[in-house]
C-alpha cells in the first residue's frame, strides 16, 4: 500500500521524538527524505490507480447477502472501529520502533563520547605552563612612511605578560607620542608602528613572562625606500612620499561650531577644528559639507578649505536660502566623523518700514525655447503687512541689468516669464509686495539656458489654494536657550512647501520669526532664546499660492537648563560607576556606566584621564574618542594605586568629568575563578518580569567561564535572592515573579572550573513597570506574500531610533536567513527560508528610547502552524466561511448552499449528486453571488430519491477546493420530515391560522393570559376558546382583525389546569392551537405569578386577633401554590395547631396561636419565582412582643365579653300597625351568659308589669310584652335592654294605634307597608317581621385608636328612665383581615352596649 508523503512541517510531531536526535541523526534524515523523493513518483501512480478505481461502477451486493438499515449501520459502525483500530496499532509500532532506535544511538554516542573523554587528563587546565608561543613573530619589509603591525599569539598558565623590544631595547610608547602603540586583544599582542622611517630597520622581539619561565620570539622589520626596487634604506637620498589614502587617516573632532546666527547680505564661516593622525600636509582628511542633508558643493556662495587642523566653510553672501542643518562629514580610518548644527539667517532690515521679507528659493522650471515657470517660495510674514503679490526679474548672464517681467504683481508663487531669445541663459529673482512697499530682492537663481528641452524639471502640484492650519503644537523642554516644538501637519497640504515657525513671549503682542526659510518637517527646535523666559509658538503652513491660516498657540512653555546647574548645559553628564575588569600588573581594564542625561543627543565619545592615587596631577589616557564603555589603560607600574576620571562626550561637546573612582592596585590577577562581569542592562521590562542581560567577564581565570548566577535584591535591601539554581551558559536571563512598580537591582557572578568568581557591580535600580502602550512581538504570516515574519511595533520612537534584532540575544546583523525592514514605528524580521534551524528566541531593542524592547520565542509547533498557513497562501484554494450545507425553506423547497470567503466575477463550480452533475433547470435552481460568496442550489421537490452525497467543486483562477455533504440515513430522514412539515405548514397559512401558537404571560395584577397571534384573518373568520372540550366565551369577544387574542385567567389556582384550546377558522379552513397547562407549564405559571407577587409584596405587618399574634405579608396576588415558606430563626415552619399558616387572595399570613415566650425571634417569609427568592422579614421579640402579647390578651377577654353578653336572638320586628281594642304582643328570644336581666321602655320610661300591660321572662330564655285592649295612647317607641355583666343590647320597636276604619298609617322607617296586625288565637297581634338592621346598628364596630370609649349601658334596675340610647362609635374602615366567626349567631340589628376594646395599632400598608 502507497504511503502519502507529508511534508515535515505539517506533520503532527510527537513527544517521543527527541530534538537530540534529530539533529545527531541529520544525515539520516537526509537519506529517508531523499528516499521518499524518489518513491513519490510510484506514489503518484498508485493514487492516479486508486482514482480510476473508484470512478468504476459500484458492485451489485447479491441477494443473499444484502443487510437491513439496522445491521448495515452496525457493520459500518464495526468496520470504522476496527479500521480505526488497527491505524492506531500501526502508528503506535511506528512510533515505537523510531523511537527504539533513536534511544539506542543516542546511548552509543553517549559512550563513544565517554570513552573519548577518559584518555584525557582531566587536570590538563590546572598544570603550570611555562610561556609558549602559538603564533610567533614573522618578519615584514615595508615602504618608508607606511605603517607595520607586528603580532604573537602566546599561551601559558598563569598568563604571561608580554614586552617589546627593539634592538633589545624595550619600546617605549610614551617616549614617541604616536610612533608605536601595543595592544592585547584575546590573547593577540601586536606593535603597531605608524610611521616608518629608515631608523625603524631592525630587529623587534617580543618576550613573554610568567613564574614559570621566559620565551621570545623574533622578526626583522626592513623598510624600503621607493626608488631602491628591493633595496633596504640604510643609505641614500630621502625615498619618494608615496600615496596614501585620505580614508586611512585617524581623524578626532575638538571644536565643533555650534548653532549659529546671520543676517542676509552678511558672511558667517563654520569652522571645526580636529586632529590628524598622521598629519600629512600633502594628504588632507576628506571632508564633505551638508545642508538639510544636501551635499554642498565649493563655489562664490560656498567656500570650503580643510587643513593646518580644521575645516571650515565660508559663506561669503548670507541669504535666507542659506538657513538650514548643516553637517560636517570626515572619512577617517574607522568610519566617518560627523557633526552637526543649525544655522539661522534673519531678514535684512528693510528698504521701507513695514515692507515685506525677501522671497528665496527661486527656482525655474519647465524650461522651453522661449518660456520657463519660476516658481519661489514666500517669506515669513509676522508684525508685517500681508503680501499682495510678487514682481519676477530677469536678466542675461553676463550683466547686471535687470528687467521686470509683469506689470502687475503675481498672487500665487510662480509665474511663467515669456518672450526668451532662444540659447540665451538667464537669471531670475523675486520681489514682495506689501501695503507698505517693495521687498529687497531674493537671491538670483541658477543660470537657465532657453531651450526646448523635453525632460525639463516640472513643478508638481496642482491644488488651487493655501493649505489649512497646521494642528495642535507642542512645546517640550531641550536646553537652556531652546525649545523644541512639533506639530500635527495640515488636514489638506496642497503641495505643501513647509512651516513658518513663530515665537512670543507671554505677555507680549508681537511675535518674532523663529526661521525664515520654511522647514519641511514636523518637528524644529528653536534656538536663541533667554533663560528664564516663558514662550509660546504657532505654526503656519506654505505653499505656492502662500501661507495659511495660524495654527492654534501651544501652551506657554519656561526655557530652562536641561540639566539643571552648570555651564555646560548641552553636554552630558558625568559617566559614574568605575569599576575594574581585569588587571596583568601592566594594564587595568575598566568600566564605567553610562551618564544618566546625554544633553539633547546621543554621546558618541569617551575619554579617561588617570592618576597616581597620590598624586594631584590627572594624564589623558586616549586621545581618540573610545565609544564603548570599556578601556584598557596600559603602560601602568606593578603595585601602585591608580585613580580614573571619565568624561562624555556628544555634539554639543564634551561634558563634566566623574567623580574619582576609588584607589585601584595595579596588581596582576591570578585567581582561579572568573572576574566581574560588567554593564548589566535590561529589556522587556514589564510589570512582573525583566530579561537581564550583560558582557562577559574581561579576566576569565584559570579555565574558560561556564555559565553565570544572577542574584537579585529590591532596591535599599542587603539580602539577595539567586534567581537561578544552576548556572546559565547565556549572557541573559528572565526575572520573573516581580512585585508590580517595585523596583530592584541585580548583580551577576560568572562561574567556571575553579568556582565562583566576584559579583559585578550592582545593576542600576530597575521598576518592574511596562512602559504606557507598550505592545509585544507578533508572529504571523504575509496574507500576501505568504512570508513568515516577526513584527514589533513601538510604543515611542524618535528620528533617530533604529530597531536592533538578535536570536536568543545575540545581534543577528546581516545574515541570509532573515531580512528586516523598518516603516515608521513597526520593525519586521522576516524569514528567507524557515526550518527548524531558525528556532529560538528573537529579541528586538528600540535605540534612543526608554526601554522599548520586545521578545517571542519561535517554537516548532508555532513555525509548523506559520508554514502550513504560507503553503495555503502560496498555494492558494478558495477559503471557505462556511462549507456545503442545507436549509429547509418554507414551501418545503431545500436550499444546498457553502459561502466562500471571496469570490471573483470570473468564477466557475458545479454540483455533483451521487455522482452524476446537476444543471439548473426543472426543479433545480442552481445561482451565486459574488458580492457575498454564497453559491446555492435549491431543491424545489425534495423527496427520498434525493438521498445521497452532494459536492460542489469551485475554481476561481488559480485557486480551487470542494466541499460535500453526505445526507443520508437518520440525518436525510430528519431533513425529509422537515421538508414535508414545511411543505404543509405553507398550506396552513394559505388561510387563517396561527402565527404565534398558544403561550402564557402575566401582567402586574397577576391575572394570566393565554394570548396568540393570528394572521390571514378577515371580518368573517371566528374565534373560539375551550377548556377540555368545554366552550370558553370570554366578557370581551376575541378581536381576530387586531392580530392578537388573549383569554384572562384571574386568579390562577390548581383548579385552572386543563387542556386549553383556541380555534380559528372561516371558508378557507381552520387552525387550531392546543395549550397543555399541567405539569411543568404550570409550575412555570406559578413561577411567573411569583416573581411579580415577590416583587410587590409588602413588608410582614403585625395583626393581633382574640386566638393569637398574626404576622402579614401583602402582595397583588397570593395563592397557596405558591413556592411560600415561613421561617423562625431560620428554621423552617409547618402548618400545625399552634402555627397556622393561611392566606387570601391579597396576602399570605402565619398566626402564633396562643403564643408564649418560645415564639419570640426573627420570622421571615421566602416566596421563591423558581430564579429569585424575595425575602420579607420582621422581629418579634423585646418590646414589639410585648405589645403584641398584651393586645392579644386584651383582644381575647374582648371576645370572650362579646360572646357571652346579653342579647336579643330574635322575634321582634321592627314597626307594628295595630287597630285599636286589639291585643299587642312583643315576645322576643334572648341570650347571655350568665342569664341577662331584662327591661322594657316606653318612650324611654321603663314600663312595669300591669293588667294592661303585662311583662314576662320565662325560662331566662323568652321575654314577652303582652298590651291588652290596644289604645292610641298605647302608640309609641318602644325597647328592650337585655344585659348582664360582660354587656348587653337594647332593641327598639315602633307601635302605631290605629281606630276602626281610618286608613292604616304607613310605615315608618323605610320599611314596606305591612297589613294590619290580626288577632290570632290569642288576642295579641300579629307583629311585622323585622327588617335586616341599618348600618347604624351594626353590632360590635372596631373603634379607632383615637376614639375614647363610650360609658357602658347601665342595667335596667338602677335608673331606667334615664337610661340613654348609646350612639355607635365611628367605624373604622374595612379592614382585609378576616374576623373569625363566633360560636354563637350575632342578631341581624341592634345597638349593643360597646365596651371599646385597647389595641396595638396595625395599620394596613398601601397595596403596591
Amino acid at each position: 500500500m502507497a504511503t502519502k508523503v507529508i511534508p515535515w512541517y505539517k506533520r503532527k510531531h510527537g513527544s517521543q521524538v527527541k530534538t537530540d536526535y534529530a539533529y545527531q541523526h541529520s544525515k539520516t534524515v537526509v537519506k529517508q527524505h531523499t528516499e521518499r523523493k524518489s518513491s513519490s513518483k510510484s506514489v503518484s501512480q498508485v493514487q492516479a490507480q486508486a482514482t480510476e478505481a473508484m470512478a468504476e461502477p459500484a458492485y451489485t451486493i447479491p441477494v443473499f447477502r444484502q443487510r437491513t438499515a439496522e445491521e448495515t449501520e452496525e457493520y459500518q459502525r464495526v468496520s470504522t472501529n476496527v479500521g480505526k483500530g488497527l491505524a492506531v496499532i500501526q502508528e503506535e509500532l511506528s512510533r515505537m520502533r523510531i523511537t527504539t532506535k533513536a534511544r539506542v544511538d543516542s546511548l552509543n554516542i553517549q559512550r563513544e563520547v565517554k570513552d573519548m573523554m577518559a584518555k584525557r587528563p582531566e587536570f590538563l587546565d590546572d598544570i603550570p605552563k611555562m610561556p609558549d608561543f602559538l603564533v610567533a613573530l614573522r618578519p615584514h619589509t615595508v615602504w618608508e612612511k607606511t605603517p607595520v603591525k607586528l603580532f604573537c599569539t602566546v599561551q601559558g598558565n598563569p598568563r604571561p605578560i608580554v614586552k617589546w623590544y627593539k634592538g633589545g631595547v624595550p619600546v617605549d610608547p610614551l617616549n614617541a607620542p604616536g610612533k608605536y602603540k601595543i595592544e592585547n586583544k584575546y590573547g593577540v599582542h601586536s606593535l603597531i608602528i605608524s610611521r616608518c622611517v629608515v631608523s625603524d630597520t631592525a630587529e623587534y622581539s617580543a618576550v613573554a613572562t610568567n613564574q614559570h619561565g621566559t620565551a621570545t620570539s623574533k622578526a626583522t622589520v626592513t623598510v624600503k625606500r621607493a626608488s631602491g626596487a628591493g633595496e633596504s634604506c640604510h643609505l641614500g637620498l630621502v625615498p619618494h612620499l608615496t600615496d596614501i589614502h585620505p580614508s586611512k587617516l585617524e581623524v578626532t573632532l575638538l571644536d565643533r561650531f555650534k548653532v549659529s546666527f546671520g543676517v542676509e547680505g552678511g558672511s558667517i564661516s563654520l569652522v571645526c577644528s580636529m586632529v590628524v593622525i598622521p598629519n600629512l600636509p600633502n594628504v588632507p582628511p576628506i571632508t564633505q559639507w551638508y545642508r538639510d542633508d544636501k551635499l554642498l558643493k565649493a563655489g562664490k556662495l560656498a567656500e570650503m578649505s580643510v587643513g593646518g587642523g580644521a575645516a571650515r566653510l565660508t559663506l561669503p553672501h548670507l541669504a535666507k536660502d542659506d538657513e538650514g542643518l548643516y553637517t560636517l562629514r570626515i572619512f577617517t580610518k574607522d568610519g566617518t566623523a560627523e557633526h552637526s548644527a543649525y544655522l539661522f539667517v534673519s531678514d535684512a532690515a528693510p528698504s521701507v518700514a513695514g515692507a515685506p521679507g525677501a522671497p528665496m528659493s527661486v527656482k525655474a522650471y519647465d524650461i522651453n525655447s522661449d518660456y520657463v515657470l519660476v516658481a519661489w517660495k514666500p517669506p515669513n510674514t509676522v508684525n508685517e503687512a500681508a503680501i499682495t503679490g510678487y514682481f519676477v526679474d530677469r536678466c542675461e548672464a553676463g550683466s547686471d541689468t535687470w528687467v521686470q517681467c509683469n506689470d502687475a504683481p503675481v498672487k500665487v508663487c510662480k509665474y511663467p516669464v515669456h518672450g526668451l531669445k532662444v540659447g540665451r541663459s538667464y537669471h531670475f529673482r523675486v520681489r514682495a509686495v506689501n501695503s507698505a512697499g517693495i521687498s529687497r530682492p531674493s537671491r538670483k537663481s541658477d543660470k537657465v539656458t532657453a531651450l526646448d528641452e523635453a525632460e525639463s524639471q516640472r513643478l508638481q502640484g496642482t491644488d488651487e489654494g493655501v493649505p489649512s492650519a497646521p494642528g495642535q503644537v507642542v512645546a517640550t523642554r531641550n536646553t537652556k536657550s531652546s525649545v523644541f516644538v512639533q506639530w500635527d501637519a495640515p488636514k489638506s497640504p496642497k503641495s505643501l512647501m513647509g512651516y513658518y515657525i513663530d515665537g512670543r513671549v507671554v505677555g507680549a503682542k508681537e511675535w518674532f520669526p523663529c526661521n525664515h526659510k520654511p522647514f519641511k518637517h514636523t518637528r524644529f527646535v528653536v534656538h536663541g532664546l533667554i533663560p528664564g523666559e516663558t514662550y509660546a509658538f504657532r505654526v503656519q503652513a506654505v505653499n505656492v499660492f502662500g501661507l495659511s491660516e495660524e495654527s492654534q498657540e501651544s501652551s506657554p512653555i519656561a526655557v530652562e537648563p536641561a540639566l539643571g546647574k552648570g555651564v555646560e548645559y548641552a553636554t552630558p553628564s558625568a559617566p559614574f560607576g568605575i569599576t575594574m575588569l581585569s588587571c596583568d600588573g601592566a594594564s587595568i581594564t575598566l568600566a564605567w556606566k553610562s551618564p544618566k542625561h546625554c544633553g539633547g543627543s546621543k554621546v558618541n565619545a569617551y575619554y579617561v584621564d588617570k592618576r597616581n592615587a597620590d598624586s594631584l596631577v590627572w594624564k589623558e589616557v586616549n586621545q581618540e574618542a573610545i565609544t564603548e564603555r570599556i578601556c584598557t589603560v596600559e603602560n601602568l607600574t606593578e603595585g601602585t594605586f591608580y585613580e580614573f576620571k571619565v568624561q562624555a562626550g556628544n555634539m554639543a561637546g564634551v561634558g563634566v568629568p566623574s567623580d574619582p573612582s576609588a584607589p585601584m592596585k595595579c596588581e596582576a590577577w591570578t585567581m582561579d575563578e572568573p572576574g566581574p562581569a560588567y554593564d548589566l542592562s535590561f529589556s522587556e521590562v514589564r510589570s512582573h518580569s525583566l530579561v537581564v542581560l550583560w558582557k562577559a567577564p574581561v579576566y576569565t581565570g584559570a579555565s574558560a567561564v561556564t555559565g553565570y548566577f544572577v542574584e537579585m535584591a529590591k532596591k535599599g535591601s542587603s539580602e539577595f535572592v539567586t534567581l537561578n539554581e544552576e548556572a546559565v551558559s547565556h549572557r541573559y536571563l528572565q526575572a520573573t515573579g516581580l512585585e508590580e512598580g517595585a523596583t530592584y537591582v541585580f548583580k551577576v557572578r560568572a562561574v567556571n572550573a575553579s568556582g565562583v568568581g566576584k559579583a559585578s557591580q550592582l545593576s542600576e535600580p530597575v521598576c518592574a513597570k511596562a512602559l504606557p502602550g507598550t505592545k509585544e512581538i507578533v508572529a504571523s504570516v504575509d496574507e500576501e506574500t505568504g512570508d513568515i515574519f516577526l513584527s514589533l511595533e513601538a510604543c515611542e520612537i524618535c528620528e533617530t531610533s533604529k530597531f536592533i534584532w538578535s536570536k536568543n540575544y545575540k545581534p543577528i546583523g546581516d545574515c541570509p536567513r532573515v531580512s528586516v525592514s523598518t516603516k515608521g514605528r513597526t520593525s519586521r524580521l522576516t524569514f528567507t527560508n524557515p526550518d527548524k534551524d531558525d528556532l529560538g528566541r528573537y529579541s528586538v531593542v528600540v535605540t534612543d528610547t526608554d526601554g522599548v524592547s520586545g521578545s517571542h520565542t519561535l517554537t516548532e509547533d508555532a513555525l509548523n502552524t506559520m508554514l502550513e498557513l504560507s503553503y495555503a497562501i502560496r498555494h492558494p484554494v478558495v477559503p471557505l466561511k462556511h462549507g456545503l450545507n442545507y436549509e429547509i425553506l418554507e414551501k418545503g423547497h431545500v436550499r444546498f448552499w457553502l459561502q466562500a470567503v471571496k469570490l471573483s466575477p470570473s468564477v466557475s463550480y458545479r454540483f455533483i449528486v451521487n455522482d452524476k452533475e446537476v444543471t439548473s433547470g426543472e426543479g433545480h435552481k442552481i445561482s451565486h453571488d459574488v458580492a457575498t460568496g454564497v453559491i446555492q442550489m435549491t431543491v424545489d421537490h425534495f423527496t427520498r430519491a434525493n438521498e445521497g452525497t452532494y459536492t460542489v467543486q469551485i475554481h476561481d483562477g488559480k485557486a480551487k477546493t470542494q466541499s460535500s455533504l453526505v445526507l443520508v440515513g437518520d440525518v436525510f430522514k430528519a431533513a425529509l420530515k422537515e421538508a414535508e412539515f414545511q411543505r404543509k405548514e405553507h398550506i396552513r397559512k394559505q388561510g387563517a391560522h396561527f402565527s404565534e401558537y398558544l403561550y402564557f404571560t402575566v401582567t402586574e395584577d397577576c391575572t394570566v393570559m393565554l394570548a396568540c397571534k393570528v394572521a390571514n384573518v378577515k371580518k368573517e373568520t371566528t374565534f373560539h376558546w375551550y377548556k377540555e372540550d368545554e366552550e370558553i366565551v370570554p366578557e370581551t369577544p376575541p378581536n381576530v382583525m387586531s392580530g392578537a387574542c388573549a383569554l384572562p385567567i384571574p386568579l390562577f389556582s390548581r383548579k385552572d389546569q386543563g387542556i386549553y384550546k383556541a380555534v380559528l377558522g372561516d371558508d378557507r379552513g381552520k387552525d387550531t392551537s392546543v395549550f397543555d397547562i399541567s405539569g411543568q407549564v404550570f409550575d412555570d405559571i406559578i413561577n411567573a405569578i411569583a416573581q411579580i407577587a415577590g416583587a410587590s409584596a409588602s413588608d410582614l405587618v403585625l395583626q393581633c386577633t382574640p386566638e393569637g399574634i398574626r404576622l402579614q405579608c401583602y402582595m397583588n396576588y397570593y395563592t397557596e401554590e405558591m413556592k411560600t415558606v415561613w421561617k423562625h430563626k431560620e428554621s423552617k415552619i409547618a402548618s400545625s395547631e399552634k402555627m397556622r399558616i393561611g392566606g387570601t387572595a391579597e396576602m399570605a399570613w402565619m398566626q402564633i396561636c396562643d403564643p408564649s415566650d418560645k415564639e419570640k425571634g426573627h420570622y421571615s417569609i421566602e416566596i421563591s419565582d423558581g430564579v429569585k427568592t424575595h425575602t420579607r422579614t420582621f422581629d418579634l421579640s423585646g418590646q414589639a412582643y410585648t405589645d403584641a402579647y398584651e393586645e392579644y390578651l386584651r383582644l381575647k377577654a374582648a371576645a370572650f365579653a362579646e360572646k357571652n353578653r346579653g342579647r336579643v336572638v330574635g322575634g321582634l320586628p321592627d314597626v307594628v300597625t295595630i287597630m285599636e281594642q286589639k291585643s299587642l304582643s312583643l315576645t322576643c328570644t334572648v341570650w347571655g351568659e350568665p342569664t341577662p336581666e331584662v327591661t322594657w321602655f316606653k318612650n324611654e320610661q321603663e314600663v312595669a308589669s300591669t293588667e294592661h300591660t303585662k311583662v314576662t321572662f320565662d325560662g331566662g330564655k323568652f321575654a314577652s310584652l303582652v298590651i291588652n285592649q290596644v289604645t292610641p295612647d298605647d302608640s309609641g317607641k318602644y325597647s328592650i335592654n337585655v344585659r348582664n355583666k360582660y354587656g348587653g343590647e337594647f332593641v327598639e320597636i315602633t307601635v302605631s294605634v290605629y281606630r276602626h276604619g281610618e286608613k292604616i298609617p304607613e310605615p315608618k322607617l323605610g320599611q314596606p307597608k305591612m297589613p294590619a296586625a290580626t288577632p290570632a288565637a290569642t288576642p295579641a297581634a300579629t307583629p311585622v317581621p323585622r327588617s335586616p338592621a341599618p348600618p347604624s346598628k351594626t353590632p360590635t364596630p372596631t373603634p379607632s385608636k383615637s376614639q375614647t370609649p363610650a360609658p357602658s349601658v347601665k342595667s335596667p334596675g338602677s335608673t331606667p328612665a334615664s337610661t340613654p340610647v348609646p350612639k355607635s362609635p365611628t367605624p373604622v374602615p374595612k379592614s382585609p383581615t378576616p374576623t373569625p366567626k363566633s360560636p354563637t349567631p350575632t342578631p341581624s340589628r341592634g345597638v349593643k352596649s360597646p365596651t371599646p376594646p385597647r389595641f396595638m395599632k396595625s395599620p394596613t400598608p398601601p397595596r403596591k
